[in-house]
């Protein structure tokens, strides 16, 4: 009696669905057996990290804190990947997002309202989308692979970050620390009294449905779909690839920027050297447990963020090192990736 893999007639729509939720099982399964390998109390780490933060009632504002911009990034990455451009920069976007952001708010000095937030996330938006731009060039004119050009982009954005903070935009009263002045809470954008969600978390529940329509009842959703299926198909019917390049960086770079703006007005007020947390990063990874769907992200999203928030419980709690919760989101990222093979391949008993 053997197994072997056969090629299925169609994807598996079950599999497409069942993989993500065992990723998370498994990663929790492993966790549990390698804490107890080390002396730690496995099912108390992994439960402080994967389900106290959303039994715990207070801890829902910090998850709900951290999803957001995570689910906004996925979102951008995701319509990126249905077409096979992959934006590895979503750091770098998020951050020259959130700069843009802050410069328009230090035009303004010490006004502010409605007008003025309005501008600084709609500069945000678009020094993100510019910054994506240049890899959409790159590789639509001189054929440089997105991957590495966006990727490296990330590195210029930081030490963009350390000039502007460390020189021109340091705040004078700031001690000689690198960061930028704290913005007026007339440029901050509402948020729950005694709380600190803030409104860019409803920006982020309302854009899975927007990518939805965009990706299931639109033209270009379509054109999407096509050219990262089939590229010759889609030259057949007439879409253009390049065109399909520059549109999905763009909106990729703009959610990215938008989740920088909206990081910096509602939730950090300034930005200083720690301002890059990673989002843009973790974003690749709620986009793939996601399944590239705008839902899936949201739900991803959230999933990533009680990771984020357990593991700085559980570094209290049970004395577990602040990488763990990278350590189990990449496991998770593994897992999916691995899985995939199941959606195209079913495991079959040969005599």
């Amino acid at each position: 009696m053997r197994y072997k893999l056969e090629k299925r007639r169609e994807p598996s729509t079950t599999m497409l669905v069942v993989t993500p939720v065992a990723s998370v099982i498994v990663t929790m399964l492993i966790g549990i057996l390698a804490f107890d390998a080390l002396g730690v109390d496995g099912w108390a780490a992994v439960r402080d990290i994967f389900l106290t933060p959303l039994l715990a009632s207070h801890k829902w504002q910090d998850v709900a804190v951290k999803a957001a911009p995570l689910v906004i990034i996925a979102l951008g990455l995701s319509l990126g990947n249905r077409a096979q451009v992959w934006n590895i920069g979503a750091e770098g976007q998020y951050i020259i997002g959130a700069l843009c952001a802050a410069g328009v708010g230090l035009a303004f000095g010490q006004a502010g309202g409605f007008f003025v937030i309005l501008l600084m996330i709609a500069a945000g938006v678009i020094g993100g989308a510019l910054w994506a731009l240049i890899p959409a060039v790159l590789r639509t004119r001189f054929s440089v692979n997105e991957v590495l050009s966006s990727l490296m982009l990330t590195y210029v954005s930081l030490q963009v970050l350390g000039y502007l903070v460390g020189g021109p935009w340091k705040d004078p009263n700031g001690r000689n620390f690198p960061a930028t002045a704290p913005l007026p809470e007339s440029q901050m954008l509402p948020s729950l009294e005694g709380s600190t969600m803030h409104l860019g978390i409803i920006v982020a529940l309302i854009l899975p449905f927007a990518f939805w329509l965009l990706m299931s009842r639109s033209t270009f959703g379509y054109q999407v779909r096509v050219v990262g299926s089939s590229p010759n198909a889609a030259r057949h019917g007439g879409f253009d690839a390049k065109q399909t390049i520059w549109a999905t960086m763009l909106i990729g770079g703009a959610m990215a920027g938008l989740a920088g703006s909206l990081e910096l007005t509602g939730a950090l007020h300034k930005i200083d050297l720690g301002f890059p947390s990673g989002y843009g990063f973790t974003a690749i990874i709620v986009a793939f447990l996601g399944r590239l769907n705008p839902f899936g992200c949201l739900l991803a999203g959230i999933v990533l963020a009680v990771t984020s928030v357990g593991g700085q419980l559980a570094k209290t709690t049970v004395h577990i090192p602040d990488s763990t919760a990278g350590i189990f989101q990449a496991m998770m990222l593994f897992l999916i990736l691995a899985s995939d093979i199941l959606i195209r391949y079913r495991i079959a008993k040969r005599a």
